[in-house]
């Protein structure tokens, strides 16, 4: 199976970036994800519908794409290499991307253009850095673009479709490749030119005994442009309802069971964002930015509550495990934290040093996808590198333990669609005695 590159974009994209975008911006969080979730398949999909082109390529492999993953929110809307990708890419389409875009995720025009920007760079950033990793020429990159043809559809958000995006065109068109324009078939379908001699009519037979005919001179009939956008809309409405069906249960083992808010932190390479509300969290007269129910108000609750203080052991404190809301690291690091990471790392810190008494474990967590022993090995990593980063801020006595799970607590089947094995990656800590 061929690599999704949209999976690897993704971990540029998680919760931080989209809160930094939102406090830019001026959008809520979820209309911003929103806006992410329809631009990051359209994007590849120009990508992929211009694998071979010289500017596309050109962009990848040149020095100015390596820095654009360090500043995606500040340093890619007004850039002349996006700007230059985005015309090469969608020429007269751009306008209209933006519109759409905006329309179904409900950011303004501007947002909606300078999240197209933020996208691109995160295209042209994360394929530069897989292809400079991987030791890919042009051919390969280009082969590598030219792959995702076949999945971009199948990821557009329900209420989006390459049609509504203007780019029905773009993969699929079964025209004929004579001046006669002919309805699109099915599999089942058997086309029949009458006459080439004759300009006329064609005439399909399809199962059924149905016959259509389309004028050649007009182009062919209304089916040729409303039945691959039925066909999307009930490709779309069966994935949503395959989704809807999915419940992922919160992940329990028998030593540490897990018991927490709904998880966004994505500690493997994809961003997860769910509706979260931002509020202002009291530490003894200290205020630290969080969520709603997030990690730190949950913890800080149950230190002031002497929950803590009074656990008589160790046992009594393993079902209470606090995953990271913004922790994410660069896919396949353990030493690379993605932009906004260090902000939640902080507020741990914080809250450490007003309870020197109160001690951690730092666990890593994968999904099923992936050899296991690798999984493992990362997840401990990284595990480690938070455990560092805390002691280089002065709490690192209050660590006690670290230990990289790997999947061996994963539910989620590794065929399951990346957003429902979400839940199974994360770096999470508990308090220990």
């Amino acid at each position: 199976m061929s690599l999704n590159i949209i999976d690897l974009i993704k971990g540029q994209l998680g919760p931080a970036l989209v809160s930094q975008a939102a406090s830019q911006y001026g959008e809520s969080e979820s209309n911003i994800s929103k806006a992410i979730s329809g631009l990051l398949p359209a994007v590849v999909g120009g990508f992929a519908n211009n694998s071979d082109n010289p500017a596309v390529l050109d962009a990848i492999t040149g020095p100015s794409s390596h820095g654009l993953l360090s500043n995606l929110v500040g340093g890619t809307t007004h850039n002349s290499l996006i700007n230059n990708v985005l015309n090469s890419v969608f020429g007269d389409k751009v306008g209209g991307l933006v519109n759409s875009i905006s329309s179904f995720s409900g950011v303004n025009n501007s947002s909606a253009n300078s999240l197209l920007s933020l996208v691109t760079g995160a295209t042209l950033g994360s394929v530069g850095k897989y292809a400079n990793d991987n030791n890919l020429d042009r051919s390969g990159i280009s082969k590598l673009l030219s792959d995702q043809k076949g999945i971009v559809s199948s990821l557009l958000p329900a209420g989006l479709s390459l049609a509504s995006l203007g780019f029905g065109k773009w993969f699929g068109d079964h025209s004929a490749t004579t001046t006669t324009a002919t309805t699109p078939v099915t599999p089942t379908e058997k086309v029949k030119v009458t006459n080439y001699d004759e300009p006329k009519k064609v005439d399909v037979h399809r199962a059924g005994n149905t016959h259509v005919e389309a004028d050649r001179k007009e182009g062919g009939s209304i089916w040729k442009w409303l039945l691959p956008l039925l066909l999307l809309l009930l490709a779309g409405y069966f994935l949503w309802k395959q989704c809807e069906k999915k419940d992922v249960d919160p992940v329990t083992t028998s030593t540490d069971t897990i018991n927490t808010a709904p998880v966004v932190a994505d500690s493997a390479n994809t961003a997860v964002t769910t509706d979260k509300v931002e509020k202002d969290i009291d530490l003894n007269g200290i205020t630290l930015k969080g969520y709603e129910n997030g990690m730190e108000e949950r913890m800080i609750t149950f230190l002031k509550s002497d929950g803590y203080k009074n656990a008589a052991n160790d046992d009594a404190l393993k079902s209470d495990w606090y995953d990271f809301d913004r922790v994410n690291f660069e896919m396949a690091s353990a030493t690379e934290l993605l932009p906004g990471s260090e902000v939640q790392l902080d507020n741990l810190v914080a809250i450490l040093k007003a309870y020197p008494d109160a001690k951690i474990k730092v666990g890593g967590y994968t999904d099923k996808v992936g050899n296991e022993a690798n999984n493992k090995k990362l997840s401990k990593e990284r595990a480690d590198y938070i455990k560092k980063w805390l002691a280089d801020k002065g709490v690192g006595s209050q660590v006690t333990e670290t230990e990289g799970y790997g999947s061996e607590q994963a539910e989620v089947a590794a065929d399951a669609s990346d957003a429902a094995r979400a839940s199974d990656r994360r770096m999470a800590i508990r308090f220990t005695k």
